[in-house]
């Protein structure tokens, strides 16, 4: 997709410090004393996913439709298998 992020195309894998640094929610965390993975709307729909300990790090960019069948995915068990 054409979407870009400060001038540079948005892009799988693209430092997530590139995206800027308002937007990143984290949408969940527990007690891992706040490590966890932060995830950003982006303009274009798409959704880009970083780990909070390394918000400098890469990120990892979704469609909309990647994203609600990884969430419906999740929501039904589906990837329980990841962490039993």
């Amino acid at each position: 997709m054409a979407s870009k992020a400060s001038g540079v195309p948005v892009r799988n894998g693209m430092p997530a410090g590139e995206l800027g640094r308002e937007g990143w929610h984290k949408p969940w965390s527990g007690t891992n004393g706040g490590s966890c993975v932060e995830a950003k709307r982006l303009p274009d729909g798409r959704v880009a996913v970083r780990q909070s300990t390394d918000p400098e790090g890469p990120a990892l960019i979704y469609t909309r439709e990647e994203m609600i069948t990884f969430l419906q995915g999740a929501k039904a068990g589906l990837a329980d298998f990841l962490v039993d």
